[in-house]
């Protein structure tokens, strides 16, 4: 397929100034199920969803919403769940509520309180602004009513001007020993390939939020003790395999968004290397001339645009176990990826119509997503 320059401006996540491409603007009732090996049920609506996680042990599936709110969503009885106590967030472009995680451990029923994590965008100095991870205790005094309680800052990105790249993934080691975090670049560039700061990285933290040891700069102090690996740029997907290692995907500038396999200490390259080109028409060197830097496992030019991306575990659609499964923003797809060794090919792209910021996977291995913006529908995948 061959784009404008125009259309590649418009095709990544940096293409505007809050730094992800605007919606396209398209009837909410559209078709997705014509053609895909599933079909769809909407399940209800939220305003900005960003990011949802099903509570262990459950069939309750809670959802942020960029603005500041909390909702949730009993799959269960196919009813809301009201929920307060969600922090102050610094709303705009990128910015506002992001990701949410529970410990995998913790499976006792809904109404057992559990330890909550959440990332933010949070209002600094000035014009500055930075992402920040919260860990609390959620309660459900009901099957309809939840609270976050005692939620603590354990972590902060450092906060510069603007609005873009924030990133904010949330994931943990597979024994939970380790919480690992993704910290854009915030669309700065070069301080993804300096230590003296933590963006344009990944971070590796102990579950309180204080630097790992073992870290590949703990020798260099702070904050370069808190680096897992360095020279990313926006990060919007992270997750460990089956064999407990970690992919994550993000966006490039005008192509060259990259599925990655992170490796302790490694330099990612961006914004020396990348396979795509910068918004102005610059060239940048691929990853192909400077093999001291990590290349990706896949790129897309045309980009997709992820949102977040799962590995399927399921029996549901027993084909795609083991398959990571990537939300496409500017793709409007759900993008499916296979993986040998440490190799990785595109090997299904699902038209969803719509633009899909989030995928999670169902206890039952059904495949929920939300779409992106306002009155955005949750679907659930079921095969056909």
């Amino acid at each position: 397929m061959l784009l404008s320059s125009a259309s590649l401006l418009l095709a990544s996540c940096g293409a505007v100034a809050n730094g992800e491409n605007t919606p396209d603007v398209a009837s909410s009732s559209a078709d997705v199920d014509a053609g895909e090996p599933f079909v769809s049920a909407e399940m209800g609506r939220f305003e900005e969803p960003w990011a949802a996680a099903f509570v262990p042990g459950t069939e309750m599936l809670v959802i942020t919403e960029k603005g500041g709110k909390i909702a949730g969503f009993n799959a269960a009885n196919r009813t809301t769940v009201s929920f307060a106590g969600a922090p102050e967030v610094d709303y705009g472009g990128q910015g506002g509520l992001g990701d949410i995680a529970f410990l995998p451990s913790e499976t006792a029923n809904m109404l057992t309180p559990r330890t909550i994590f959440l990332s933010w965008a949070e209002a600094g100095e000035g014009k500055t602004r930075g992402a920040v991870v919260g860990k609390g205790m959620m309660t459900c005094e009901s099957q309809q009513a939840c609270e976050i309680r005692d939620l603590e800052v354990i972590w902060r990105q450092d906060k510069v001007e603007g609005r873009g790249h924030y990133s904010h993934r949330i994931a943990f080691s597979p024994d939970e020993q380790y919480l690992y975090i993704a910290s854009g670049e915030r669309q700065k560039k070069t301080p993804a390939q300096d230590l003296s700061n933590n963006l344009g990285t990944i971070v590796r933290l102990m579950l309180n939020g204080q630097p790992a040891a073992g870290n590949p700069f703990a020798d260099r102090g702070s904050p370069a003790d808190q680096i897992w690996t360095y020279g990313h740029r926006n990060i919007l997907g992270m997750q460990f395999d089956d064999q407990g290692r970690l992919w994550e995907v993000e966006h490039g500038p005008a192509g060259g968004d990259e599925f990655n396999l992170v490796k302790e200490g490694q330099n990612y390259g961006w914004p020396i290397v990348s396979n795509g080109k910068d918004y102005n028409g610059t060239a940048i060197p691929d990853h192909s001339t400077r093999p001291e830097f990590a290349a990706p496992a896949v790129g897309w030019t045309p980009v997709i645009a992820p949102g977040n991306f799962i590995f399927y575990d399921g029996d549901m659609f027993g084909a795609w176990k083991g398959d990571a499964l990537i939300a496409g923003l500017k793709s409007e797809a759900i993008v499916r990826v296979t993986i040998d060794g440490e190799t990785a090919t595109e090997t299904g792209r699902y038209d969803m119509s719509l633009r899909i910021r989030q995928i999670v996977q169902g206890p039952d291995g059904a495949i929920w997503v939300l779409e992106d913006g306002e009155n955005a529908r949750l679907l659930k995948l079921t095969p056909r």
